[in-house]
């Protein structure tokens, strides 16, 4: 059978008992690392300060520089007239710089970040190595913030032994989006779910390069979340593995061959341009700006292209699932969240910045002020019950809920394997060994290498890995005997 996440469900039936006392106002704090932590936030691209006033306690905050995250700074004069004591100072990197800064901070205890963005990947693990705070009492004893409201498999992705250590601001899973007015126009049909040889078709009748318009736009970016996070899930539906249930490497097998050769192709074929080069980012600017037909990616991806004042193509959109071909569902279950790490001095202040940001009034917010598009989709079931946002979101609302709640590795897997995650391998060592296959993937989608020569590297990455876990399986069998 497939083994689950190691993450247990939320206690059934937690109560909010109203806010925790706290004494107001706040005492003055000093910085955290106050040399390291200024240097990061006036140097790193996107790092700003937000205030600056006597006597407040300043926090770092480290975020992933996607535009539901620029939104939230764009709106911290609104978390400083709630919390006048708190001065905010942000560090926004892209994706892979800012895993790579938050990861090396957290693991060293290097105490530069009072709060960082995490995904489902890294929360139970640092969880279980005592990195960052367990948050289920902050949530519980914070009046209104309501963790029961939480998307339950987002909730339970962020958990450890029943408790959350961090809270989601967004949620997501992958599908399909296509151009129903190009489909129109073309006389095509997009089938109610896919496979990936109906999207191959598709992808060739509507690419016309001449007038930079692809058939399909596809990440190619190296990187364990940026390629490999929508690759991974084109190798589970195809029955691939990254191991076997025997943690053998099986990236060298006819399944993932065949998977990672037809997403090749196709991207070289009727993808766009630089493809090699192509992140979550690039492809949203792409396909926004209407230079492509079809976009496999993350559900999260609606927040900027429904929104009428960034995106050529709102309104004209349709979503499908993720496509398939040996398994009933393909897409994956992500979340962008926030924790607190526990080297933080300034823990109650850092919650007030995490418990603002991810609660249902700062949805409210985000719709207000920045149009009800912009609401960070998936992680609050009580989103889909805003009258404003249940209008906006008719044509991908049911498409995201849906999308996550078939994300499982029983719909999605058709082999069985040994560790959590679905466009992830939930060990600690596979942020390197993503990235390193990642590195591979991407130089043969630039035509540097060819599938079998990428995969070939690849496998002797994961058997290094393996071998570790091999013996570790070895024991516990002797034990059990």
């Amino acid at each position: 059978m497939f083994t689950t996440p190691l993450q247990p469900r939320l206690r059934p039936g937690a109560q909010s008992p109203g806010r925790r006392s706290r004494s107001r106002p706040r005492r003055a704090g000093v910085a955290l690392g106050a040399a390291a932590a200024l240097s990061l936030a006036a140097g790193c691209a996107g790092a700003g300060a937000v205030g600056g006033g006597g006597d407040t306690e300043q926090i770092v905050v480290a975020i992933v520089s996607n535009p539901q995250m620029q939104d939230a700074i764009s709106l911290q004069e609104e978390f400083r007239a709630q919390y006048p004591d708190v001065d905010v100072r942000f560090v926004s990197l892209p994706e892979n710089e800012a895993r790579a800064k938050i990861t090396a901070s957290v693991a060293t205890g290097g105490g530069e970040f009072d709060v960082v963005m995490i995904s489902n990947y890294e929360t139970p693990m640092w969880a279980a190595n005592g990195w960052i705070e367990n948050l289920q009492p902050y949530a519980d004893e914070t009046e209104g913030y309501d963790p029961e409201d939480f998307v339950p498999s987002v909730a339970e992705a962020l958990s450890y032994e029943g408790d959350l250590y961090s809270v989601p601001f967004y949620g997501e899973s992958s599908f399909l989006a296509y151009r129903e007015d190009v489909f129109a126009e073309n006389d095509v049909e997009m089938p109610e779910r896919p496979t990936w040889a109906d999207v191959q078709e598709i992808a060739a009748e509507l690419d016309d390069p001449d007038q930079d318009f692809s058939g399909i736009c596809l990440r190619g970016l190296a990187g364990w979340g940026e390629v490999m996070a929508p690759l991974t899930t084109v190798m589970n539906t195809y029955g691939g593995q990254w191991f076997d249930e025997d943690w053998n490497a099986r990236l060298d097998s006819p399944e993932v061959e065949a998977a990672v050769t037809d997403y090749v192709e196709l991207v070289q074929t009727h993808g766009q341009p630089g493809a090699a080069t192509s992140g979550f980012g690039d492809c949203l600017t792409r396909f926004a700006q209407g230079n492509a037909a079809m976009w496999y990616d993350a559900t999260s991806m609606v927040s900027s292209v429904e929104d009428p004042a960034s995106s050529t193509v709102a309104g004209d959109v349709g979503y499908v699932p993720a496509p398939v071909e040996v398994t009933e569902a393909a897409g994956w279950l992500y979340s962008w969240s926030l924790a607190i790490p526990s080297t933080s001095q300034h823990k109650d202040a850092a919650w007030d910045f995490v418990s603002w940001m991810t609660s249902p009034d700062y949805l409210e917010l985000v719709g207000d002020t920045l149009g009800w598009e912009r609401v960070p989709p998936g992680s609050r079931l009580s989103t889909y019950e805003i009258p404003e946002y249940a209008e906006v979101a008719q044509a991908y609302a049911e498409p995201t809920l849906t999308a996550m709640e078939e994300a499982t590795p029983e719909l999605t897997m058709a082999a069985p394997v040994p560790y959590p995650g679905i466009q992830f391998v939930g060990i600690p060592e596979f942020q390197d060994l993503g990235t390193r296959v990642g590195q591979q993937i991407s130089a043969a989608i630039a035509g540097q290498i060819t599938v079998a020569e990428a995969l070939e590297q690849s496998q002797r990455y994961a058997e290094t890995v393996a071998e570790s876990y091999q013996g570790d399986a070895a024991a516990d069998e002797g034990r059990d005997s």
